[in-house]
């Protein structure tokens, strides 16, 4: 299994400006080798292979123009061509948008392989480097000085601050004890998560706490001369606003995660469609080589819970945890059936937070009942072990009392380790 640390880094004055130089050739090979294979496959219907960016590399480091590039590192210049070339590949394969241009005003990053670094009584050496980069190491039961890393990637972010990462190879973990215990939940904004044992977990919405600070900073920012020393030192101050906003979603969402992985067996999940729901945020074109962004505030509380972060570290903590996760799909009218007696409502308004069911008079919270329905149907899933049984249908036939939840199959679910 491979995993990552990665910590701060603090470079002096001298690497800092080293690393400045690297993050700058990275960038302007990953440009022109994009631009150039752009060009050659929409005007001269070429594809271009790795074996020929790699050449063309060469050849560039030879011209008196590009001559700098030999100053630094060749290693984290080879790992672009190669990224550019993955990229490309999931792009065709249709898991991946199409590669676009870096910004020398966004993350820098620079990936260096074995052997381009190496770790010596606990410091890190990087190439074209004298001296050790400092780093602050927080995982007191790891030592660094026995890590075995396959690769470490330096990235600086918009507000100026270092970071390193160790990729590591690594063996599987134990799986984690059974605690006999299963769960749906039913991710929301009003609620960020609700439990089918009734709990409801409380959006932070970090982005609203912060909204006015980020707007102050910003406001700040905008009347500041283009290019100047002031005006860097605002942009610094908005990036480190977005950055604890950042940082305290992915602490929240990773404290979440972990503890459902850890106090749960079975895991059962809507298979939301969250490009969808923000769809309208995009903005829309009302005049040529004009766009008005049309963000309402849905669309902003979607993204800011971050669902589909959410999933992943649910679905990558699970894996390790060889605990079961059943996604539910999306489709599945988990809201209006009722978990008791299983009778669908016809319609359901987004607005309508509790609702009687009209066969078997049961009081239902709509979260609660829907994270019901999503454990009844995620059960189902975990005893097929075939990722096609369901707990109810994405269309109903017939009666309009159908059966419980855990009663019928059709196919809207899949589960997995």
């Amino acid at each position: 299994m491979r995993t990552a640390y990665k910590v701060r880094a603090y470079p002096d004055s001298e690497q800092a400006a080293q690393l400045g130089r690297t993050f700058g050739c990275v960038r302007l090979v990953w440009n022109k080798t994009l631009a150039e294979r752009h060009t050659a496959y929409h005007q001269r219907g070429e594809k271009t292979s790795y074996k020929q960016t790699d050449q063309a590399l060469t050849e560039w480091k030879r011209g008196e123009d590009l001559a700098f590039l030999s100053e630094v590192s060749s290693v984290p210049l080879q790992q672009a061509l190669r990224h550019q070339h993955t990229a490309f590949g999931n792009f065709f394969a249709g898991r991946a948008e199409y590669p676009r241009f870096k910004s020398r005003t966004g993350r820098q990053s620079a990936h260096y392989t074995r052997s381009a670094f190496r770790i010596r009584n606990g410091q890190v050496f990087l190439a074209k480097q004298n001296r050790p980069l400092e780093v602050a190491w927080s995982w007191p039961r790891v030592d660094l000085t026995a890590l075995n890393p396959t690769m470490v990637v330096l990235s600086r972010e918009p507000d100026g601050r270092y970071y390193a990462t160790f990729a590591v190879q690594t063996h599987d973990p134990r799986p984690a004890p059974e605690c006999n215990s299963q769960v749906g939940v039913d991710l929301g904004v009003k609620d960020f998560a609700t439990l089918s044992t009734g709990e409801k977990i409380a959006n932070p919405r970090h982005l609203e706490r912060k909204a006015k600070n980020l707007a102050r900073y910003q406001r700040r920012m905008a009347r500041k001369q283009r290019g100047s020393n002031n005006r860097r030192k605002a942009k610094r101050k908005v990036a480190a606003a977005h950055r604890k906003v950042r940082h305290a979603r992915q602490d929240f969402l990773h404290k979440t995660t972990t503890r459902l992985v850890r106090e749960h067996d079975l895991i059962a999940v809507e298979d939301l469609n969250v490009s969808g729901m923000t769809r309208s945020c995009r903005g829309t074109v009302d005049a040529p080589g004009k766009q008005v962004a049309q963000r309402s505030g849905l669309n902003r509380s979607v993204l800011d819970a971050a669902l589909g972060e959410f999933r992943r570290q649910l679905e990558y903590k699970a894996h390790r945890a060889k605990r079961t996760i059943a996604v539910v799909d999306r489709w599945f009218p988990s809201s209006k059936t009722c978990s008791d007696c299983g009778h669908l409502l016809a319609k359901l308004s987004l607005g309508t937070r509790h609702w009687t069911c009209p066969a078997c008079r049961t009081r239902h919270d709509r979260d609660v009942n829907a994270a019901k329905n999503i454990l009844a149907a995620g059960r189902v899933a975990a005893r097929e072990h075939s990722g096609d049984a369901c707990g109810a249908g994405v269309s109903r036939q017939g009666s309009s009392l159908p059966q419980s939840a855990t009663k019928q199959e059709t196919g809207p679910v899949r589960a997995g380790p």
